[in-house]
């Protein structure tokens, strides 16, 4: 089997080829692997050199580019993990809206053609911001205690204490990074129909681990632990500045192992898009975080900024039963494991956020 993994430097599909590779060592069946990457941010050139001690071939080029796309091998799967991946792009002026369009969906459109002429199957790594930012702010919450819960006696039956299922609103505003991801999982579909290929759409929940850019909009259990290491300024932003707001984590190896199953069993099931998350078990306020780096680092304060900014959500889990159902899977490696590799490599890197941009 020959695997494409678009991002290839990023953090995602960095760690996706190195489980990959390290998952197949020495057997008769492993995978021949690829990355492509444009190398565009700043910490990607590192990885480089790792993939190649990993035997993964890598590939320079630009998804956005026709010509680029048109020069990639032929493969069996191209799982795509290319993305501009903040919520706050287009809006925060650092990209303009057309720059985050081209990336997050011109780039997919070219990989989708690419499928289409090499019958290549397609994995895309979508989000969990393709849900309704104005249904999610309304959901009833209660606010006492460390972290936002979820109240009992809601009506909605899309949402439990599990998380959100598939069938939760995508109704706009999602923000232009979650129109983007949108646009691409319905075209990902149509071109799976029209051109007859298989296609699987995961919504990820947060993926994070070790190695990840520390960026707050972007890798926030990372950028938060390695902030809390280094003494650099941590601020509870919007819900009041308590630091209340509510995610779960995933580690990208429990990802890995989905996306083999997937790729093994193409026609498995006719379910096509699902969330892959942490859920419950793997759910974390920002005040919860920082009594972790507390307890692993010692006392340090975090300012508090009350206003509310745009495209925040106060809680937002996955219920990835879907994926349980169909494929047996659930994470197996928990949440305070995943913060222990990051402050390891905290430990190990103090120099990170520096040297990664953030």
């Amino acid at each position: 089997m020959r695997i494409l993994v678009t991002g290839g430097c990023g953090f995602t599909g960095f760690s996706l080829l190195r489980h990959f590779a390290q998952a197949t060592a020495g057997s008769d069946t492993r995978p021949e692997l690829f990355a492509v990457d444009n190398l565009s941010r700043a910490g990607s050139e590192r990885q480089r050199s790792e993939l190649k001690q990993l035997g993964v071939q890598f590939l320079h080029g630009d998804l956005r580019c026709v010509s680029d796309v048109d020069a990639l091998p032929p493969v069996d799967w191209v799982i795509d993990a290319a993305a501009n991946p903040s919520v706050l792009a287009g809006v925060d002026g650092q990209t303009s809206s057309r720059q985050l369009i081209e990336h997050n969906l011109l780039g997919t459109i070219n990989l989708l053609e690419y499928c289409a002429r090499h019958s290549a199957g397609f994995i895309l790594l979508s989000s969990s911001r393709v849900y309704s930012i104005d249904a999610l702010t309304q959901l009833p919450l209660e606010t006492d205690g460390p972290a936002f819960q979820l109240a009992p006696d809601h009506d909605d039956p899309t949402v439990s204490l599990l998380g959100l299922t598939e069938k939760f609103s995508t109704d706009p505003p999602v923000s232009l990074y979650g129109s983007t991801k949108r646009a691409s999982e319905i075209l990902a579909l149509e071109y799976s129909t029209a051109r007859d290929f298989p296609v699987w759409i995961n919504r990820c929940g947060l993926l994070s681990g070790p190695g990840q850019f520390g960026r707050p909009d972007q890798g926030i259990v990372a950028f938060w632990i390695h902030s809390w290491q280094s003494r650099r300024p941590l601020r509870y932003i919007g819900f009041g500045g308590h630091g209340q707001q509510v995610r779960d984590c995933l580690h990208p190896n429990d990802l890995a192992r989905l996306l083999q199953l997937q790729m093994a069993s193409p026609s498995h099931t006719d379910t096509r898009l699902i969330n892959v998350s942490g859920s419950t078990a793997n759910s974390f306020s920002l005040q919860q975080l920082s009594a972790w780096c507390q307890s692993r680092f010692g006392d340090y304060p975090v300012t508090a900024e009350p206003q509310d900014r745009q495209f925040d959500i106060p809680w937002l889990l996955l219920d990835h039963s879907q994926a349980t159902n169909i494929w047996n899977w659930q994470p197996e490696i928990p949440r305070d494991a995943i913060f222990t590799q990051i402050a390891n490599f905290a430990d190990q890197h103090p120099d990170w956020l520096d040297h990664t941009g953030a």
